[in-house]
């Protein structure tokens, strides 16, 4: 599988997601139990091997002490696979994200980012210092550090005020993160005017996307999504993709083979 470079990080152009890990399906909340009763330790294990065995080399999971636990086993078991940390932010513990930032650090994440939550909430609501500090701090570590998002507008903004090392860019606008940073299945939306509006913004960024939620968490069809991808990842774009094999044992293959097909068969090289 090619690679790309975030910094000096060389990631497979596809990783691998961990929200099926934690149970957030943006489905429904018998669909996150049940991705959480399947998911034990071993079982993400098993997939992350799978993962590592077809040429994938990044996990992007969030900082709790669920995946730090997972992560741990995994490594010292001989998995190879490296982290990219999605750091959680909560309305009512400004500190947390610093904390998980240093944390991360030391487990060993090979770069950051503000979970799109955060970013929705910090910039919908003028909390835009917040941005610079938290840049600040994920380089200070000595990796690379972006921002993920689920809104075109921040992005854009992120794009020329920040100048992070990468932007992790959703699909979809599935609810309103201004009014809260964290997570909801109520009444999530998934609109193509939304995702068309992001691969607008996208196309502008100078440094590389990762481009996530591609299936809008299992709502969107999967074909129509790749032919969505092989028109708009662009060289040196990454896409992020969860998997839930006990609805297909084969899935994460599928997945991959589709992507070597429809992206990386479409995609041209590109001058640097």
């Amino acid at each position: 599988m090619r690679t790309a470079r975030i910094g000096e990080v060389e990631v497979s152009r596809l990783v691998i997601g961990g929200n099926p890990f934690s149970g957030f399906s943006h489905q429904s909340k018998r669909r996150d139990e049940e991705m959480r009763a399947y998911f034990t330790n071993e079982r993400i294990h098993q997939t992350l091997r799978d993962a590592e065995a077809a040429g994938i080399n990044t996990l992007i999971a969030r900082t709790d002490e669920h995946i730090f636990g997972v992560l741990r086993e995994y490594w010292d078991k001989g998995g190879t696979i490296q982290w990219i940390a999605q750091v959680v932010y909560h309305r009512g513990d400004s500190d947390v994200h610093r904390r998980w930032i240093g944390a991360a650090a030391e487990l060993g994440a090979v770069a950051m980012y503000i979970h799109g939550g955060a970013t929705d909430y910090w910039y919908g609501n003028g909390m835009l210092d917040l941005f610079g500090d938290a840049l600040d701090r994920m380089r200070g570590r000595g990796v690379p550090g972006g921002f993920a998002g689920h809104m075109p507008d921040a992005h854009a903004w992120i794009r020329d005020n920040v100048r992070p090392d990468f932007q992790m860019c959703c699909y979809y606008r599935p609810t309103d993160r201004t009014l809260g940073p964290d997570h909801s299945n109520l009444d999530e939306k998934w609109s193509v005017e939304d995702r068309a509006a992001m691969l607008a913004v996208i196309a502008t960024l100078p440094t590389p996307a990762i481009h996530y939620k591609v299936f809008g968490g299992g709502n969107r069809p999967i074909d129509e999504a790749f032919d969505v991808m092989g028109r708009s990842v662009r060289d040196g774009d990454i896409v992020c993709i969860g998997v839930f094999p006990k609805d297909d044992p084969q899935i994460l293959a599928k997945d991959i083979a589709m992507f070597e097909q429809k992206v990386e068969g479409a995609s041209e090289p590109a001058a640097r």
